[in-house]
């Protein structure tokens, strides 16, 4: 009997302890207010029904150059085609990150429905479609995401260059969307003096719980000073506190723009 009683105590204490742990731990959690509605419709921007698509091309590596002559060939004419609702925001090659890869994000002006709009009239576009057929050959894997942008951020808007683009992705645990937008629509006011915030969005279609950040740099020495300044400002450590339990997983891109991309 002496045994059992031993490890009932101990069991006891351990139980104690953890209670005792979690409840001093509960003291430094940011809380945030239960909410009924789905963080798409609370994080999302009210005043435009823009839907983003974001591409991720895995290029055989003997073919990237002809890759990038083929898409700077067919993509523009879809921009520039007012028949179809959509828009190039920005095409990029990795530079450091994932090697041989191609990386588009897509503007839908009109939501859902333009992004179905577009699908069927590509069905019977010739052009494009033999741009699939030769651009298959080319590439090792793909993937895509559907994606809205957060509220707080700055819209993408064409810019001029030459600039260098860091594009953060965090992958969140389930059920922190909400807290990661509470914090970071107070934080990105802190990484606006250089304009180096692109757009900020998260995915509905896809992996899901993704974030993505765009960043512009002029250079990464530039990266390195913008970010190091961040630190210096009073609440910024506080963002980085409170998001970073959230997330499960990140990686950053560099990336370098096509010439057809409207952010250089």
């Amino acid at each position: 009997m002496a045994p059992r009683l031993c490890s009932i105590s101990a069991a006891a204490r351990f139980y104690s302890k953890d209670n005792e742990g979690s409840w001093f731990r509960s003291l430094f959690v940011h809380k945030v207010d239960p909410r009924k509605d789905a963080h798409s419709t609370l994080l999302s921007k009210k005043e435009t029904s823009n839907l983003y698509k974001i591409q991720f091309h895995n290029v055989k590596p003997e073919c990237l150059d002809a890759y990038n002559s083929l898409t700077e060939a067919v993509l523009p004419k879809l921009h520039l085609d007012e028949d179809y609702p959509c828009s190039l925001v920005g095409n990029w090659n990795t530079w450091y990150g994932e090697q041989d890869q191609a990386v588009h994000l897509w503007r839908f002006s009109g939501g859902y429905p333009a992004l179905m709009d577009c699908m069927n009239k590509l069905k019977n576009n010739k052009e494009y479609l033999e741009f699939r057929k030769e651009r298959s050959q080319m590439l090792l894997s793909r993937r895509n995401q559907l994606l809205l942008e957060f509220s707080f951020w700055n819209e993408p808007q064409p810019r001029v260059g030459p600039n260098i683009y860091e594009l953060r992705t965090y992958k969140l645990k389930p059920g922190t969307m909400i807290e990661w937008g509470n914090n970071w629509a107070r934080a990105i006011k802190y990484r606006q003096e250089n304009q180096e915030a692109v757009g900020g969005f998260f995915s509905q279609i896809g992996e899901l719980y993704i974030v993505h950040h765009l960043w512009a740099y002029k250079d990464l020495q530039s990266r390195e000073e913008t970010r190091n300044a961040a630190w210096r400002k009073r609440g910024w450590d506080e963002n980085v506190y409170y998001t970073v339990p959230l997330v499960r997983h990140m990686e950053s891109r560099i990336m370098i723009p096509l010439k057809i991309s409207p952010l250089q």
